[in-house]
C-alpha cells in the first residue's frame, strides 16, 4: 500500500520536514500620517484611562461606569456597603481589561495590601459569577479573572507564589476558591454550550499557567494538580467540533501542565497522559499536532518560493550555497516549540500514541475557523517563537525534533511500523539548495517504508550542517538515531531496500570535515566522540551487514566504498594515532578511535594490494567499479577481521538525568511566548457580546 497526496498527512512526516528550519518599517514625514498616529495613541491612552471623552478646560473627563466601579474596589472600603447590588451590577458591565490590569500594576506593594480584602472579594465574586445562567456575567467574570491574575502577578514579580495566592484569594480561602474555580471551568469546558465561552476558559487557564516564566514556581498550579481538568482537555480533543475550535489551545495547555514540577513530585497529568488508550482522543491530539506542523510547512514553503524568485535570488542561491551553512540570509518562520513539546510528551509518555503515527487524517483539508470573523492581522499561535537573527531557537527546535526521533527509534512498536513493507509512503522532505545537486521533482519520489524517510532526513542533516558554528550535539543525536535503527534491523533481521551508499558517503564526508577543521573544532568540541560513533557505524555494517543489508551485492558495495575512500580513513588513523601517542587531553579519546579502526584498516590493507596487482596483471590504469567488486568478491575468504563487542548496544534515552536543564529552559521560553501572545485582542469581548446579545 502506498499513501500519498494532500489528503493524507502523518504527524511524523511533519516532524521530518519541520526539523530543518530552524517588516519592514516605513517612516513618513507627511504631517497627516503623524496626526493619525498621535490620535491613535491618544485614543489608546483614553481607553486605558477609562475615559468616554477628551478633557477640556471647562469640563471634567467622563469615565465609563465600569471604571468608576473599579475605582471603588481600589478604595479601602467595601464597595457593597453603600451599594448592595454592586457585585451583581459589576458583571453586567463590559470589562475594561486595560484599565483594570493597568490600575493593579500602578499600585505599589503597600497600596495593594491595603485593598487586599477587596481584591479577595472581587476574585471570589468572579468565581461565583461563573455559575450564573446569564452568559454575559460568565464572560465578564472570566475576563476579570484574567486581568486580576495578570495584574497582581505583574505587581508581585519579585515575590513568591504564596504572596500572589494571598493577594488574590487569601490563604484561608485559597483551597476552596480554587476548587470552585476549577470545577466551574471544568463544567464550562465539558458543557454543550458556547464555543466562545470554552475558548475564554482555555485562555484563562493558559493565563493562570503561564503567569510565571518558570511554571514550576507557580504555586497556584498546585490547586490545578489537585483539581484536575485532564478529562475536560481529553473531551475537547476527542470531539471533532470542539477540537477544530479549541484543539490547539488544549494541546498547548496540556503540554505545559505536564511540565509542572515533573522532576520533583508526582504530576497527575503525567500519570494520566501515560495511560490514555482511547483511540479517538489520541487521534485527535495527533491531528491537532499534525495541523500545526503542516501550517509551519506551508509558511516555510511560501517563504521559500518568495525567496527563490527572480534572477538576483537565483544568483545569491548559487553563491550562497557554497557556504550555505554560514549564510546570513536565512528563511525564517516562527518556530512552534509548544506543539513540538506536545508531540514529544505524547511520544515519550504514551506508548499508545505511537499508533497515531500510522494514521492518515482526511480532516487535514479542513480549515479551522473561529466563531468570530477572522481578524485582519493573523493571530500569532500560542507558544511560537518569532524568527530570530541568531540560531538559538533553531537549534532548540532541531534538538527537540531529534529527541522525538530518538524516542521513536527506541520504540519496538514504532520500529515495526516504520519498517513495515506493507505500509509505504511518499515523503517530500525539504532539501537545502546546494550547487552540486539538483532539486528532485516531487513526482519522482519513491514509495517506501517510512524508515527510509527518517534515514533520508539524517543524511540530509549530515551533509547540510557542516559549518563553522558546528552543532556537535545535534550531530551526535543524528548518528544515534541511525545507530538505533540499525540495531533494530540487525535484531529483527529486517533487510531494508535503501540506498545505503548515500549514508556511507555522508558519513565519510563528515569525517573529512572533522579532519580538515581539526584545530578549530577541537577548541570547542571533543570531535573524537563523534568520529568514534561514525567509525562504529561502519563497524556495524562490516560485522552485521550480512544480516540486514538487502542483498549480497550491498555488502560488496560497502567494501567498495571503504576501499574507494581509503585515503580518508588513512588520514583519520594518522590524526588519531598522532594524538593518542602524545600526552595531551585527547589521548584517551583518540586511542578509542584508533582501536575502532582496526577492521576498516584490515579491509583496506587486505584488498588494496590485490586490486593493484589485478590492475598490473591486466594492464589497466584505472579499474571500473565492477572490476574492483570482482576483486573483492574473489578475496573475501582470505580476509581476517576481529570481532568487536557492543556494536549493537546503546544507552537508552533518559530525560531526567540528561535533558532536564534543556526542557526547563524550553518550557520557560514557551511559557513566556504563550503569555506574550495572549494579547488583549484575543480576550476581546466584542464577539462574545454579539453571541450573547440578549439576556433571558
Amino acid at each position: 500500500m502506498c499513501v500519498t497526496g494532500s489528503s493524507t498527512v502523518l504527524p511524523l512526516q511533519k516532524v521530518f520536514f519541520f526539523f530543518f528550519f530552524f517588516s519592514e518599517t516605513e517612516f513618513s514625514l507627511l504631517s497627516p500620517r503623524l496626526e493619525c498616529n498621535d490620535s491613535l495613541t491618544m485614543a489608546q491612552v483614553e481607553k486605558r484611562g477609562g475615559l468616554l471623552r477628551k478633557s477640556s478646560a471647562s469640563k471634567k473627563p467622563l469615565k465609563e461606569k465600569v471604571v468608576l466601579m473599579y475605582d471603588e474596589i481600589f478604595m479601602t472600603e467595601d464597595p457593597s456597603k453603600c451599594s448592595p447590588r454592586f457585585w451583581e451590577e459589576l458583571f453586567l458591565m463590559k470589562v475594561n481589561l486595560e484599565y483594570l490590569e493597568g490600575k493593579l500594576e500602578s499600585l505599589d506593594g503597600e497600596e495593594l495590601m491595603k485593598i487586599k480584602d477587596n481584591i479577595n472579594c472581587l476574585f471570589q465574586h468572579c468565581i461565583q459569577a461563573l455559575g450564573e445562567e446569564h452568559p454575559i456575567r460568565v464572560v465578564n467574570a472570566l475576563q476579570t479573572l484574567c486581568a486580576l491574575i495578570r495584574g497582581v502577578h505583574q505587581k508581585n514579580k519579585s515575590t513568591s507564589g504564596f504572596d500572589i495566592i494571598n493577594m488574590l484569594m487569601g490563604f484561608d480561602k485559597a483551597e476552596l476558591c480554587m476548587k470552585n474555580l476549577m470545577e466551574s471551568l471544568d463544567s464550562l469546558l465539558c458543557a454543550e454550550g458556547s464555543e466562545s465561552l470554552k475558548s475564554l476558559c482555555l485562555k484563562l487557564l493558559l493565563c493562570l499557567v503561564t503567569v510565571t516564566d518558570n511554571i514550576s514556581q507557580n504555586t497556584i498550579l498546585e490547586y490545578v494538580m489537585i483539581n484536575s481538568i485532564f478529562e475536560a482537555i481529553l473531551q475537547i480533543l476527542s470531539h471533532p467540533p470542539s477540537r477544530r475550535e479549541h484543539g490547539y489551545d488544549a494541546v498547548v495547555l496540556l503540554a505545559l501542565l505536564v511540565n509542572y514540577r515533573k522532576y520533583e513530585s508526582v504530576n497527575p497529568y503525567i500519570v494520566k497522559l501515560s495511560i490514555v488508550d482511547d483511540e479517538a482522543t489520541l487521534n485527535g491530539m495527533g491531528l491537532v499536532i499534525a495541523q500545526a506542523l503542516s501550517e509551519y510547512n506551508r509558511q516555510y514553503k511560501d517563504k521559500e518560493e518568495e525567496h527563490q524568485s527572480g534572477f538576483f535570488s537565483a544568483l545569491t542561491n548559487m553563491v550562497g550555497s557554497m557556504f550555505i551553512a554560514d549564510a546570513h540570509e536565512k528563511i525564517s518562520v516562527q518556530t512552534n516549540e509548544a506543539i513540538l513539546l506536545a508531540l514529544y510528551e505524547a511520544v515519550h509518555l504514551n506508548r499508545n500514541f505511537i499508533t497515531v503515527l500510522a494514521q492518515s487524517h482526511p480532516e487535514m483539508g479542513l480549515v479551522t475557523t473561529p466563531v468570530s470573523p477572522a481578524p485582519a492581522t493573523p493571530v500569532t499561535p500560542l507558544g511560537t517563537t518569532p524568527p530570530s537573527s541568531d540560531d538559538e531557537h533553531r537549534l532548540h527546535s532541531g534538538k527537540l525534533c531529534l529527541i522525538i526521533l530518538t524516542c521513536i527509534a527506541e520504540d519496538q512498536y514504532a520500529n515495526a511500523f516504520l519498517h513495515d513493507d506493507n505500509m509505504n509512503f511518499r515523503v517530500n522532505l525539504h532539501r537545502m539548495p546546494m550547487r552540486h545537486r539538483k532539486k528532485a521533482a516531487d513526482k519522482n519520489l519513491p514509495c517506501r517504508p517510512l524508515v527510509c524517510a527518517v534515514l533520508d532526513l539524517m543524511v540530509e542533516f549530515i551533509v547540510t550542517h557542516m559549518m563553522k558554528e558546528f552543532p556537535m550535539d545535534l550531530y551526535i543525536r543524528c548518528i544515534q538515531v541511525v545507530h538505533k535503527l540499525l540495531c533494530y534491523q540487525k535484531k529483527c533481521r529486517v533487510r531494508l531496500h535503501y540506498t545505503w551508499r548515500e549514508l556511507w558517503s555522508a558519513l565519510i564526508n563528515l569525517l573529512k570535515f572533522l579532519m580538515s577543521n581539526e584545530t578549530v573544532l577541537l577548541a570547542k568540541h571533543n570531535i573524537f566522540t563523534l568520529a568514534l560513533m561514525i567509525v562504529n557505524l561502519f563497524n556495524m555494517f562490516i560485522t552485521y551487514g550480512d544480516t540486514f543489508l538487502p542483498t549480497p551485492s550491498s555488502y560488496d558495495e560497502l567494501y567498495y566504498e571503504i576501499i574507494r575512500m581509503h585515503q580518508s580513513f588513512d588520514n583519520l588513523y594518522s590524526m588519531v594515532l598522532r594524538l593518542s601517542t602524545n600526552a595531551g587531553q585527547w589521548k584517551e579519546a583518540a586511542s578509542k578511535v584508533t582501536h575502532a579502526l582496526v577492521n576498516i584498516r584490515a579491509i583496506i590493507n587486505h584488498f588494496n594490494p590485490k586490486i593493484e596487482s589485478y590492475a598490473a596483471v591486466n594492464h589497466i590504469s584505472q579499474l571500473s567499479e565492477e572490476q574492483v567488486l570482482e576483486v573483492v568478491r574473489a578475496n573475501y575468504d582470505t580476509l581476517t577481521l576481529k570481532l568487536q563487542d557492543g556494536l549493537d548496544q546503546y544507552e537508552r534515552y533518559s530525560e531526567q538525568h540528561k535533558e532536564a536543564a534543556f526542557f526547563k529552559e524550553l518550557v520557560r521560553s514557551i511559557s513566556t511566548n504563550v503569555r506574550r501572545n495572549l494579547a488583549f485582542h484575543t480576550l476581546s469581548q466584542e464577539v462574545l457580546l454579539k453571541e450573547f446579545s440578549t439576556i433571558s
